[in-house]
C-alpha cells in the first residue's frame, strides 16, 4: 500500500503526517486523544486554586473540558467546561452546584503519525497550556445559601476581581434571568474573535451571551438576547423554576451552542431545548438559532431548528457565513451506564430560512430550517471498535481544526470534544467502574463530503 505524505501547518512549525491509505471521500476517524491533568498533577487545571470547593472537590479540579471547543489558529484550542463538580449530590437546595469559578482552557493538540502499525492512523496529544478564570470589574451578585454551603462568593474576589461561578443561587430576586450583574454562569458555548483577542461564551441561566477578554478573562462586553428567552421566577433548583414560569428558557437547557461567523461579523445561538412557551403551544421538538450582529450588539433573526432523533442540540459550528453543523445528540452513553444510540451532526443553511421570531411553537416549527445528515458519531466510532457503552454520553465541542495536506489533496479536520462532568470513573452497565476521561476526537473529511458546501475558515494562518 502505498504511504502519502500530509504537512498541517501548525505555530511554531510544520508538523509532518503519513496516512497508511489515500484520503477517501467520506468523514474518516483520524485520532483520539485525552486529557485528565497539566503540570500541576492529575486531574488539576493550571487556574493555580488552591482551596477545596462547598463538595470537598478541588478547586482547580480538571474536567468537562469538551463543553465547548473552539480553533485557536495554529495548534491551540480553547475547550470550556461548564458550571462545574455538580454530578455528585450533596446539597439538592442549590442543585448541588458549587461554587467553581468559570474559566477556558487553552490546549495545544500535537497530531503525529503513528507508527505502530495498528490503530487510527495518527497520535493526537493534547496538553494543556494555560487556565484564564472569567471575572467582572463590576460588582455580582452572589446567593446566600443555606446553612450547609453558606455564601456563594469565591474565596479569591476582591475590590477589582468578581468572578463568575456555576452556583445556582448567584441571582438577584425581582430581576429576570437575563440580569447581566448575576454572579451564576453555565458555560456552554465558545468562540474566538477574528483579531484573537477575546472569546465570545454563552450559558444556560440567562441565557446570556458574553464576551471576556481572552488574555485576563475580564467581562468585555454584553449582548441583549429577547425577553422571550428569559424566566422571570428564578429558583436555585431547576426544577422548580421549569414548573413557576409559563415563558422563557428551560432550565439547564439554554443556549447551548454558540458559531461565529468566518467573517467575524455575527454570533449565532441555540437553545438545547423548546422555550417554554414554544413546547406549550405545539413546539416540543422546536430549537430556536439566534442571530446576534456583533458590531452593534443586537439580535437580527430567529430561526427554527427541529429535533430529528436526540432530545436535544449541544453545539452549533460555521462551515461558512451561513452553513453551519449543529449537534444533535440523547443523554445514553458512558456515564449513563447505558449504550450512546443518537449522537450527530447536521448541516443546516440559513440563508433564505424564514425569520420565525414573532411565530408560536407550532408555527415555527412548521418553517424550520432543512438539514442533511453529515456524521453518525455513534456509528463512525463503532466502526472503529469502540463500544456503544464506551462512547461518552455528553459530546458537545465541536470545532474545525486546521486544514492538512495529503498527498497533493486538501483534507479539513473536524474536532469533537466531550463534557465527562468532572467525573474521572464512571459505572459500566455491569456497574463497573470504568475511565470516563476528557476526550478528543479528529475525524477528517474533503470537499466531497460537503455536497456542494464551500468551507471557509476563519483563521486561514497564524495572526499574532
Amino acid at each position: 500500500m502505498n504511504k502519502f505524505i500530509a504537512r498541517s501547518v501548525f505555530a511554531g512549525g510544520i508538523a509532518v503526517l503519513l496516512s497508511a491509505s489515500v484520503v477517501r471521500a467520506d468523514v474518516t476517524l483520524l485520532a483520539i486523544g485525552e486529557l485528565d491533568g497539566s503540570r500541576a498533577g492529575d486531574q488539576a487545571d493550571l487556574s493555580g486554586l488552591t482551596y477545596k470547593l462547598e463538595n470537598g472537590a478541588a478547586a482547580n479540579l480538571l474536567g468537562g473540558l469538551g463543553s465547548g471547543l473552539a480553533y485557536a489558529g495554529g495548534n491551540a484550542f480553547l475547550a470550556l467546561p461548564d458550571r462545574g463538580p455538580n454530578a455528585v449530590p450533596f446539597d439538592s437546595n442549590i442543585d448541588d452546584t458549587v461554587s467553581y469559578i468559570n474559566r477556558f482552557h487553552t490546549i495545544t493538540m500535537d497530531l503525529d503519525p503513528n507508527h505502530s502499525g495498528s490503530g487510527l492512523p495518527y497520535k493526537l496529544t493534547p496538553t494543556l497550556r494555560a487556565t484564564t478564570l472569567l471575572w467582572s470589574l463590576t460588582p455580582l451578585v452572589y446567593g446566600s445559601g443555606d446553612g450547609q454551603v453558606g455564601n456563594g462568593a469565591p474565596k479569591i474576589n476582591n475590590f477589582l476581581q468578581h468572578f463568575f461561578t456555576g452556583r445556582s443561587d448567584n441571582f438577584k430576586l425581582g430581576e429576570n434571568s437575563g440580569f447581566a450583574s448575576d454572579a451564576r454562569f453555565d458555560t456552554e458555548g465558545i468562540r474566538v474573535s477574528n483579531d484573537g483577542l477575546s472569546v465570545f461564551i454563552s450559558d444556560e441561566y440567562g441565557p446570556y451571551v458574553y464576551q471576556f477578554s481572552r488574555i485576563t478573562g475580564v467581562r468585555l462586553r454584553t449582548f441583549q438576547l429577547p425577553s422571550s428567552f428569559f424566566v422571570t421566577n428564578l429558583s436555585s433548583q431547576g426544577a422548580v423554576e421549569i414548573s413557576g414560569n409559563t415563558t422563557g428558557r428551560t432550565a439547564n437547557k439554554g443556549m447551548e451552542g454558540l458559531a461565529i461567523t468566518p467573517d467575524g461579523k455575527t454570533l449565532v445561538g441555540i437553545m438545547q431545548a423548546a422555550l417554554i412557551q414554544d413546547a406549550s403551544s405545539g413546539g416540543k421538538k422546536l430549537l430556536r438559532i439566534v442571530t446576534i450582529d456583533i458590531a452593534s450588539g443586537k439580535t437580527t433573526h430567529q430561526y427554527a431548528y427541529k429535533l430529528t432523533t436526540g432530545s436535544g442540540v449541544s453545539e452549533l459550528c460555521a462551515l461558512n457565513n451561513t452553513e453551519f453543523l449543529v449537534d444533535e445528540r440523547d443523554g445514553d452513553g458512558r456515564a449513563n451506564g447505558d449504550d450512546a444510540v443518537n449522537k450527530q451532526l447536521y448541516k443546516i443553511n440559513l440563508a433564505g430560512a424564514t425569520d420565525v421570531s414573532a411565530m408560536n411553537g407550532a408555527d415555527a416549527l412548521s418553517n424550520a430550517v432543512s438539514k442533511t445528515l453529515f456524521l453518525d458519531l455513534v456509528a463512525a466510532l463503532t466502526a472503529n471498535g469502540i463500544a456503544a457503552g464506551n462512547i461518552p454520553a455528553k459530546i458537545e465541542g465541536v470545532a474545525i481544526g486546521p486544514d492538512i495536506r495529503h498527498g497533493g489533496n486538501t483534507l479539513h479536520t473536524l474536532w469533537i470534544a466531550n463534557d465527562n462532568d468532572f467525573l474521572s470513573t464512571v459505572p459500566d452497565a455491569n456497574n463497573v467502574m470504568i475511565p470516563n476521561p476528557n476526550q478528543f476526537f479528529v475525524f477528517g473529511f474533503s470537499d466531497d463530503d460537503l455536497e456542494g458546501t464551500k468551507l471557509i475558515r476563519q483563521f486561514s494562518g497564524f495572526w499574532f
